[in-house]
């Protein structure tokens, strides 16, 4: 059983094609099922059910996947770490990320990283606090940056606060409030809202605070992505709340400071047993100090 042919079956998985998962691996199809071919032979079971409309994975196939992902990541792993060893930093970063991270600009950081460190592959995820710091505990990701409530902290993972933001209100720029140097959230309760789903860290804070000053709002519109936000708040459907540093990137919308805001924290966190060297050396170039306790 080689490696190479472990990648082979993860990327027809992931493709559902043979063809489309050797264009991938930059090898004819031919050699591509010849290696799976032999595989199924060695195991003594098929991986795969191939019709004429599509390929899907056997009970057999199901099994061995991901035990062939822990195959792969355990090999990719041993070869980071020898090549720490000797001064090189190389392997796999998997950052995920909140759309409205602001504390740290990932765009600049990665073009600085990638310079001083070219052999390291990246990728990114973007998604919601929750999901991301568990996808941190499975070890699905080596790092990820959250924004939660100031009630709230990431558990069962190394972590260190990045910032504090105060929230502010976007409105249209022909509300009422277009104008206004600052609002409170009792005047902002009359409002149509837009937020993130109920339940969710992106929305808790905005919640908890509405709760704590005895206030109920109309959230009539839910989105899971904060870019869209701006084009339920452009036309007037609702006013929203979000970061300031990310209110202002947004087009076409007002920002207006609110007196009595909630806060969100935001946080870089890490496994607190497998933290890779390219992990350890883009925290490093953050200038974010490591432990395997829960805060730093």
């Amino acid at each position: 059983m080689e490696l190479q042919q472990m990648r082979y079956v993860i990327a027809v998985a992931e493709t559902g094609s043979f063809t489309r998962a050797a264009g991938r691996c930059l090898v004819v199809q031919s050699a591509l099922s010849h290696q799976i071919a032999r595989l199924e032979r060695e195991l003594g079971a098929r991986l795969f059910e191939r019709t004429t409309r599509r390929v899907r994975l056997t009970p057999a196939g199901e099994a061995f996947l991901p035990a062939a992902r822990q195959c792969l990541e355990a090999a990719e792993r041993a070869a980071a770490e020898v090549a720490a060893a000797v001064g090189e930093v190389r392997g796999r970063l998997a950052l995920g990320l909140i759309p409205t991270v602001t504390a740290v600009d990932i765009p600049a950081a990665l073009r600085d990283f990638r310079r001083r460190h070219p052999q390291v592959r990246v990728s990114l995820r973007v998604g919601a606090s929750d999901e991301l710091v568990e996808q941190v505990r499975e070890g699905a990701l080596d790092l990820a940056f959250l924004g939660l409530p100031t009630t709230a902290r990431p558990r069962g993972v190394g972590r260190h606060e990045l910032a504090r933001d105060r929230l502010v209100a976007v409105v249209a720029p022909g509300h009422p409030l277009a104008g206004a140097p600052s609002v409170d959230l009792r005047r902002l309760a009359s409002e149509v809202f837009v937020d993130f789903p109920a339940g969710t860290a992106g929305r808790a804070q905005t919640d908890q605070a509405f709760a704590a000053a005895g206030l109920v709002r109309d959230v009539a519109f839910e989105v899971t992505t904060a870019d869209y936000v701006a084009g339920l708040v452009g036309p007037g459907l609702a006013v929203a709340m979000l970061p300031p540093a990310y209110a202002a990137r947004l087009p076409g919308v007002v920002a207006i400071e609110v007196s009595d805001a909630p806060v969100r924290v935001q946080h870089v966190t890490w496994s607190r047993t497998g933290r890779t060297p390219a992990a350890a050396a883009f925290l490093a170039a953050l200038g974010i100090p490591v432990t395997d306790g829960e805060d730093s």
